[in-house]
């Protein structure tokens, strides 16, 4: 009999989603994800929405909980943000979890089983993200401060977020206070109106400096002297900026920044180089894991002095800047025109003189590249989520280095990648998962391909 919504069926959860839902078998086969289950968990499930293959409930009674879970959250509000999705099992579940979702896609998706090196898990659980961004809600009479909840724009109150540095709070309490002081209004997604939108924050976690950046739609702000003032009772802020964005847009940041206190920048120092960071630099939000993550890529690569070495979506650099001294040249591609000038910049200040950045298309670029008859001997692949198409992998392979290393922030299209690559000739000899954001369904993964043996 097929499920009914609000019908209460027994379940065993088995698996893992990429998602991080807990994955059951209803007694006719159809697939039933739960959230907030864990391996092992045999629940009391409530269908609250039927497909045509598979099923979503929700938990009306643990009936005997799994091994994996804890009762610890450390949060207020699990489970009504959109952030973390993990906290109701122990990390090192979690770790098990996120390397078989790996494994699972190579086998799914592509048909691979290179070697799979153990996944790497994080020093730090919580408190490791360096960089957030605080929807600040108007729909209320108290302005909101915190996050959204899934799948919405409805904000959640939490200043206190496990994952963020313990001074995130001052600085929200410092901005709540003067919002409230100073008669400022939050935005009002419905009405148009307000000055405040988000409050930005980075930290340097190396360097201690803390920015502050308020997106507003007016760069008109009242009584910013007590603002600053305010902050600046807080040792790590250096900088304290506003950025304008006066757009109907699900877009964060606009276009225009200015400082009001220090620089619109703050730096700070990966792979024992230095990089400037504005607001919208990419940088990787979890440092520590960062510096593991591209020593497990530099290793991949062994690199010799005589290499030449193309970084594809390089972002800032800091991949191929951090392997730079160990070759002869260091091309980075990139086709965010800012993140290019910062990747410059960032050369120049390390004083790296080997390395060229172009602005343009990853695919584009590379077939420039090999129309000017560089073939590099080894090439750097870090898409962004939705990886490469077929054309680049074809194009690269054309190049034919002697490796690539590819760095995914999703196991599903880098399976898929490795599956094309196979066609053009370079095997999958091992993957490695990176978990670079605990408590949260993302995992990192860096795979070294070299050319088949004929």
């Amino acid at each position: 009999m097929a499920l009914r919504k609000n019908e209460l069926i027994e379940l065993h959860i088995h698996g893992m989603t990429a998602e991080g839902n807990g994955v059951g078998r209803a007694e006719d086969g159809m697939a039933v994800f739960v959230p907030k289950t864990a391996v092992g968990d045999i629940i009391r499930c409530r269908i609250v929405k039927v497909e045509k293959r598979l099923a979503y409930g929700i938990v009306d009674t643990l009936l005997t909980p799994s091994t994996d879970r804890t009762d610890d959250f450390g949060c207020a509000v699990y489970g009504k943000c959109g952030g973390c999705v993990f906290r109701h099992v122990t990390y090192e579940a979690e770790l098990r979890y996120k390397e078989q979702r790996v494994k699972d896609a190579f086998a799914r998706i592509a048909g691979l089983s290179p070697d799979f090196l153990p996944i790497v898990g994080s020093e730090k659980a919580n408190g490791y993200r360096n960089k957030a961004q605080y929807p600040v809600d108007g729909t209320a009479s108290a302005p909101c401060i915190g996050f959204y909840a899934p799948r919405s724009h409805r904000v959640i109150e939490q200043r206190d977020c496990a994952l963020q540095p313990l001074e995130f709070r001052r600085v929200l309490d410092a901005v709540a206070d003067w919002m409230t002081a100073s008669g400022v209004e939050p935005y009002n997604e419905q009405t148009k109106s307000g000055l405040l939108r988000h409050i930005y924050l980075r930290k340097g976690m190396k360097t201690d400096e803390l920015m502050v950046c308020l997106v507003c739609t007016s760069g008109k702000l009242p009584k910013t002297d007590k603002l600053v003032n305010a902050l600046c009772e807080i040792p790590s802020v250096t900088s304290v900026c506003v950025n304008i964005n006066r757009r109907d847009t699900n877009v964060i940041l606009g276009d225009d920044t200015f400082a009001l206190y220090g620089e619109a920048s703050i730096t700070d120092e990966l792979c024992g180089l230095r990089f400037r960071l504005s607001p919208r630099s990419f940088y990787q939000v979890n440092r520590d894991q960062a510096e593991r993550l591209y020593t497990i890529a530099a290793d991949a690569a062994a690199l010799k002095e005589e290499d030449v070495l193309l970084d594809l979506y390089c972002g800032t650099g800091t991949i191929g800047l951090s392997m730079a001294k160990r070759v002869k040249q260091l091309i980075g591609v990139e086709i965010v025109a800012p993140a290019v000038e910062d990747a410059r910049k960032n050369a120049e200040e390390n004083g790296i003189e080997n390395a060229r950045f172009l602005c343009a298309d990853a695919a584009k670029a590379a077939a420039q590249l090999e129309k000017e008859g560089i073939r590099p001997s080894v090439i750097v692949l870090d898409p962004p989520r939705k990886g490469c198409d077929r054309a680049l992998c074809e194009t690269v392979a054309r190049m034919a280095p002697d490796r690539v290393v590819y760095i995914s922030c999703d196991p599903a299209t880098l399976a898929r990648d490795c599956g094309v690559f196979a066609e053009c000739g370079y095997e999958t000899g091992w993957a490695q998962p990176v978990d670079m954001f605990p408590r949260t369904a993302h995992v990192e993964c860096v795979a070294l391909l070299c050319k088949a043996t004929p």
